[in-house]
């Protein structure tokens, strides 16, 4: 296979966030790319800054306050039982405090990611860590527990999926999300067992109500202290015989997931989610079947999977390219890395993400995002079309967000949901101009088309395109063709 620009910006975009314009001008071969990017991702850098921690509130407790059993839910999302009975000891006006406090450390948390995305040179790490936060979905009130379970996803996101996997299993936020703190001896509850094989390993269809049963009995005792660190209650766990997937033994939540990785089924199924990912979102078994055999042979490493994955002839097929269409976060990330876009005010960004219908660390429910064409509707097509005025020309930005149960503070009055103002942006076009030197004005906008493009453009907008350059002064001639280029369907594709 002839490496192309197109094949190149392909893998720049499934394998990161876009490419730079200076990337697509490299030759090479795609296996010298694929390499490249596992280098520049062998470093693990944790995402952490002041602005990113928040301290609990040391606010005086009830006297008559009970302290609770079990873990309570604060606006939908989960919480410590000694977080919930401090809250309890709150005025109204600590608790709006204590409620922005906790809102600004997710804001900062989420635009310090976001810019991670989009300038790292570690694009492969930073994008398989935005592929699990989706696979291992998990929304809580602690930002520190959040940043946590975030920065462990990151430093084992390209290494053994079954070290990744019993990291996650013990983080306290995810613990606290699917309720294992309520799982103890002669009172389980199942629903962190049932996750953690319907959405984690082996997928639904392949284990009965009985090893749900089973696995939560195992699962007991499996806890997090108030420092946000896993321990094991030993009194609260289950220690009797358990038959679970046809084996018998005194198991523990170490052993089922031992049993879970040793099933062919979990390498198929972990592989056909990242197919579906990378790839196409119609899964073909004739390419997945290999991979997950070599996956499953290779103890699962999830690196050596990628490889294959990146450098396998049909990833470069026609059919696989500008057929997926950007995530919110995708959309963005990729705007900022080919334009080093800035705001002047930068939680704008995530007022851009609740638009638009992803926003980092707040998935809708356990099962993540659903991906695909959920992604475009009549309301969020308009967003996306509307952005490039917005950022290009500082173009007035119109939304009354929707009401969100799930968040933090989700009884937001409509007036305070409602967005209208211009949007202060600055971007880089230098590298753009750079891109196009030595190329006549008349031939500029197809070039751009097939830098910025996935999908070859249709030759009537190119004429319009073209139309509106030649009308645009000379100085804002490149600003308008990027303008008209990526306010087209065809930008929403890679």
């Amino acid at each position: 296979m002839t490496t192309t620009q197109q094949h190149l910006q392909h893998l720049y975009w499934r394998a990161g966030f876009g490419p730079l314009p200076e990337e697509v001008t490299k030759t090479g071969s795609i296996r010298k790319a694929v390499h490249a990017l596992f280098r520049a991702s062998d470093k693990v850098e944790p995402l952490d800054s002041p602005a990113m921690h928040f301290a609990e509130a040391k606010a005086t407790m009830a006297a008559s306050a009970p302290v609770p059993t079990m873990d309570s839910q604060v606006a939908g999302m989960r919480t410590t039982p000694e977080a919930s009975l401090m809250r309890r000891g709150l005025t109204p006006e600590q608790r709006k405090l204590d409620n922005e406090q906790r809102r600004d450390a997710f804001y900062a948390m989420n635009v310090g990611w976001l810019d991670r995305m989009a300038t790292s040179p570690a694009q492969l790490r930073e994008k398989m860590t935005f592929f699990w936060h989706g696979h291992f979905a998990c929304r809580v009130r602690q930002p520190e527990a959040a940043l946590q379970l975030n920065n462990t996803i990151r430093r084992l996101a390209l290494g053994k999926f079954g070290d990744l996997l019993l990291a996650v299993s013990q983080e306290p936020a995810m613990l606290q999300f699917l309720n294992n703190q309520q799982n103890r001896k002669q009172h389980p509850n199942e629903n962190f067992a049932r996750e953690v094989m319907e959405l984690f390993t082996i997928g639904r269809g392949h284990y009965t109500e009985q090893d749900v049963k089973e696995a939560a009995r195992a699962f007991t005792g499996w806890s997090a202290d108030e420092n946000h660190q896993f321990v094991f209650r030993a009194r609260q766990h289950d220690d009797g015989p358990k038959t679970f997937m046809g084996r018998t033994g005194n198991w523990g939540g170490e052993d089922v997931l031992k049993t879970l990785l040793e099933q062919s089924q979990t390498a198929e199924f972990i592989t056909t989610k990242l197919y579906r990912f990378f790839v196409n979102d119609v899964p073909n078994p004739a390419h997945i079947l290999p991979l997950a055999k070599s996956f499953y042979q290779s103890q699962y490493d999830i690196s050596l999977l990628l490889e294959r994955l990146f450098t396998a002839e049909w990833f470069y097929d026609a059919a696989n390219m500008g057929n997926r269409i950007k995530s919110p976060i995708e959309l963005l990330a990729g705007i900022k890395r080919t334009f080093g876009l800035q705001l002047d005010d930068n939680k704008l960004f995530v007022t851009f993400e609740k638009a638009l219908g992803q926003t980092l660390f707040e998935p809708p429910n356990v099962a993540g995002w659903p991906g695909g064409r959920s992604w475009i509707d009549s309301s969020s097509l308009a967003i996306r079309l509307q952005l490039p005025q917005v950022l290009f020309r500082n173009a007035e930005f119109r939304i009354a967000l929707k009401e969100d149960e799930n968040d933090i503070a989700p009884t937001v009055p409509r007036a305070e949901r409602t967005f209208r103002q211009p949007v202060k942006a600055h971007v880089r076009l230098a590298p753009l101009t750079q891109l196009l030197a030595g190329t006549a004005p008349a031939e500029q906008p197809a070039k751009l088309s097939a830098f910025l493009l996935q999908t070859p453009i249709r030759p009537e907008n190119l004429v319009l395109i073209q139309r509106q350059a030649d009308r645009a002064p000379a100085d804002d001639r490149l600003r308008a063709v990027i303008t008209s280029l990526l306010a087209l369907p065809e930008y929403q594709l890679m």
